[in-house]
């Protein structure tokens, strides 16, 4: 298992691992400033969130994190001198999956004593955390029209419903010029069908063009959709065209609102809390602050019953032995390798993408050298508990605790399929400050770093830089998080919906041809 647990602070350096042979710069470090604790002096200019050699490392050694690989020196690295990309190479190394050895069942809370929220009990037992109307494409063709019935329900004309938090259209630029049958289109309706039966919907509207590869009968039937309750469907070809089509779209979601308006919110426990798990523009400081709190509070929710779904897999690589290690059976940690291997050996072979190594231009500035490195960090959020399943894209998450999703690791698209999977809220970490926000499920937004909280405090829901400050600590802040989780669920809205984010952030996966 990973142990993250060993940090220290000690003036402006922090050193995570005793065996690392690294410190990460807890403030700017200036060339000649001593560095008592590690007995060296600073041979470089190092900001803060980046690496410093703690001892001479060897051409050719690794460099350990956490005493994790995080790549190999690429010369030989003099103590106090900066480490990055420039020194340091990113190569193949051999990992020891050790399926399910290190296994160990969570300690669950009884369930007289776990905690509770305020949500929506839909009539199928599910629990929303809002209670939106959705108006879904099948095709890019019909996007403008379900954008445009949307658009139709101003908060004037919301007013009579109080307890509707809005209708919102998911449109996307799929359905069309791509293969019929086989895993995109696969793909496509299972995250249509997520959407159209989410718990944070308390009806749904599907609108199709007529003539498109992603046939609204097609779609339906596979989904097994018809029949479901709250669940209005239209043809624009068979429906008079857009303008009647829109017409008479506005007068379903008319229809259903009074009855929408009936739910109330009643206390449940929290194991009906699925809580999509996602980080963006990461820094050197997403590793030791923001991301391994939210495995803390992960691993608190697992504990009360609840779900916590990791994924972004090219941002786990590298790193994929910690999860698989504490996978609850050797099966469940194959199906992870599988994914790995499906992206290593089909979907990024000669490709510039982040699981060959280079990862984008804010985390490198952010201090982070390589996706290993980002991986370590990544990881983190999934807590310290067992991996319960392993899912592909968009299907039902059903299993309590700790879980893991096959996403990309573009954060929409990776929130998409999560929140297809039933995630009733999306918990996202950032350290050079993501404006991220999603619906129907809210989202929250945790800082790495006190000077980004300072900086975008509108957009920022909670300040884990206070653990790099040295006021909390991580499992303090853990506990924070696993409060503003059942604040958030229970109705308080997050700063990306008082901001009135999550209108443009539905991106199903696109993967296939074109054609």
């Amino acid at each position: 298992m990973l142990e993250t647990s060993q940090k220290t602070f000690i003036g402006n350096i922090i050193r995570l691992h005793p065996n690392d042979n690294i410190v990460v710069a807890r403030t700017d470090i200036s060339i000649g400033t001593k560095i008592p604790s590690e007995n060296m002096t600073s041979r470089s200019q190092v900001l803060a969130g980046y690496k410093i050699a703690a001892r001479k490392i060897a051409k050719g050694e690794p460099i350990l994190k956490y005493s994790v690989t995080i790549g190999f020196a690429n010369t030989d690295i003099e103590p106090g001198t900066m480490v990055h990309s420039h020194n340091t190479e990113f190569r193949e190394f051999d990992r020891d999956y050790a399926y399910a050895s290190e296994f160990k069942p969570v300690e669950m809370v009884p369930e007289a004593e776990r905690a509770t929220f305020q949500g929506y009990v839909r009539p199928n037992g599910q629990v929303g955390t809002r209670n939106f109307i959705g108006i879904l494409s099948t095709v890019n063709c019909s996007a403008t029209v379900v954008k445009k019935v949307a658009e139709w329900f101003t908060p004037e004309r919301l007013a009579e419903f109080p307890n509707v938090d809005g209708v919102v259209s998911f449109s996307h630029a799929l359905g069309c010029g791509m293969e019929m049958s086989g895993e995109p289109m696969n793909l496509l309706r299972r995250t249509m069908a997520g959407y159209a039966r989410h718990a944070n919907l308390a009806g749904a509207l599907i609108i199709g063009l007529g003539c498109e590869r992603n046939q609204l009968k097609g779609l339906l039937e596979q989904e097994e959709l018809e029949g479901l309750p709250n669940l209005k469907t239209f043809v624009m070809q068979e429906s008079g065209g857009t303008t009647k089509t829109i017409a008479a779209a506005i007068e379903a979601v008319r229809a259903m609102l009074p009855e929408a308006n009936k739910a109330r919110r009643s206390t449940v426990s929290a194991s009906h809390l699925s809580v999509g798990l996602q980080c963006g523009g990461s820094d050197g400081f997403s590793s030791i602050t923001a991301n391994p709190a939210l495995g803390a509070a992960i691993d608190i929710l697992a504990r009360h019953g609840g779900t916590g779904i990791l994924s972004e897999t090219p941002e786990i690589y590298g790193v994929e032995h910690t999860l698989t290690r504490r996978a609850a059976t050797k099966e469940i940690g194959e199906k992870l390798i599988e994914r790995i291997r499906w992206w290593k050996d089909v979907y990024s072979v000669g490709r510039d993408v982040q699981i060959n190594g280079t990862v984008s231009p804010g985390n490198q500035v952010g201090g982070l050298a390589n996706i290993f490195e980002k991986s370590l960090g990544s990881s983190m959020k999934g807590g310290t508990g067992p991996m319960m399943e392993v899912y592909k894209y968009a299907e039902p998450v059903t299993t309590k605790g700790f879980v893991f999703m096959d996403t990309p690791g573009y954060d929409p698209v990776s929130a998409t399929g999560q929140i297809a999977g039933g995630a009733n809220l999306i918990a996202f970490t950032t350290g050079r400050g993501s404006m991220f926000g999603s619906k129907p499920a809210p989202c929250v937004k945790l800082a790495t770093n006190t000077p980004m909280f300072s900086r975008l405090q509108d957009d920022m829901d909670i300040n884990c830089g206070e653990i790099m400050d040295g006021t909390v600590t991580v499992q303090e802040m853990g506990q924070r998080i696993f409060e503003l989780f059942l604040r958030t669920a229970s109705g308080e809205p997050s700063k990306s919906e008082l901001l009135g984010l999550g209108d443009h952030e539905f991106v199903p996966w696109q993967i296939g041809i074109l054609g």
